[in-house]
């Protein structure tokens, strides 16, 4: 009796858009291809399973493989928005094709990509920011809870910090340096044309606010802060004081996710991000060989995932 193959399938979910691999049973990528946002807090991740369901069809036609041998596919999702375990529960429960489906946080695919399945820490900083290690079997997460309430090390909170000291240079509240006229020049040329461009006028009309608080208060996203990065390296690049300032309190971030991955056993850490990869000089620096380069990125960690968890028999 001829042995059926067996193919793995990684999602990297994205909240803009999302990447799929189909791979074989020696975790060899047979395609890719790429699908629309898939953010599980979005839309009750309506929008996501679109995405994937769609993206499933493009991969397996680029492959040349029959549409049928979904039902030969072991999935693994690594999903935007998928810290909460009950949406993640709920996403696995959707009328899948494949043998099996495991949806994950997208930092578990970024580590398992990073470290090619081993134990290992990462942290991610980027527009967001988040820290996972595992150790010996054991998850440990840490960060990740949004540009309100968290993402310390990310490339968003980084970027509002530069637009408030701008701003307070302007007022002549503290020293201004070329990196804080260059960012008031960036965003209008003036502090009020700052404040019109941090409070945007929705083309749809105002949204819905909470309770007692007017919709003004809704202002950029953080992809917007996290836009004036590659200014920032400009002028740090420079020595600018400003420039300095901010990345000592980044890397003091970063410093407190390393002593909590410490202490948690971890050996090694990668960092990715674009921001985060940005900052491999430094962080090599600082922490010695405790920092690793990623062998893999985050869409061949979900492959590599799904491997482990279903694996050839």
């Amino acid at each position: 009796m001829p042995l059926v193959p067996r193919y793995y399938l990684g999602v990297d979910g994205g909240g803009t858009n999302c990447r799929i691999r189909l791979a074989d049973e020696n975790l060899q990528t047979l395609a890719d291809a790429g699908g629309g946002r898939s953010n599980l807090q979005i839309e009750g991740g309506e929008p996501a399973y679109r995405s994937i369901t769609d993206g499933t069809r493009e991969v397996f036609a680029k492959a040349g493989i029959d549409l049928a041998e979904t039902a030969n596919t072991h999935a693994c999702f690594g999903m935007a928005g998928g810290r909460l375990p009950s949406a993640r529960a709920a996403f696995e429960q959707r009328p899948w094709p494949f043998a099996d489906v495991r949806v994950y946080d997208d930092i578990d695919i970024a580590r398992a990509g990073a470290h090619g399945g081993a134990d290992g820490a990462v942290i991610i900083v980027g527009t967001g920011s988040a820290a996972l290690a595992m150790v010996e079997g054991q998850r440990h997460q840490c960060g990740g809870w949004g540009f309100h309430i968290g993402d310390q090390m990310s490339g968003a909170i980084l970027g509002r910090e530069l637009v408030r000291c701008s701003v307070e240079a302007a007022d002549g509240l503290v020293p201004a340096s070329e990196l804080t006229r260059a960012v008031i020049a960036r965003l209008g040329g003036s502090i009020d044309a700052v404040m019109d461009w941090s409070f945007p006028q929705d083309p749809r009309g105002p949204l819905p606010a909470a309770a007692g608080a007017p919709s003004t208060l809704l202002g950029r996203a953080p992809a917007d802060f996290g836009a004036l990065i590659p200014l920032f390296f400009d002028y740090y690049d420079k020595g600018d004081p400003v420039a300095l300032r901010l990345m000592d309190i980044e890397l003091g971030y970063i410093d407190a996710y390393v002593n909590w991955f410490k202490a948690r056993g971890a050996r090694t850490m990668a960092a990715v991000g674009g921001f985060g990869t940005r900052l491999y000089p430094l962080l090599m620096a600082r922490y010695g060989d405790f920092i690793v380069r990623p062998m893999h990125e985050p869409l061949h960690g979900a492959v590599i995932l799904a491997r482990q968890n279903f694996p050839p028999t």
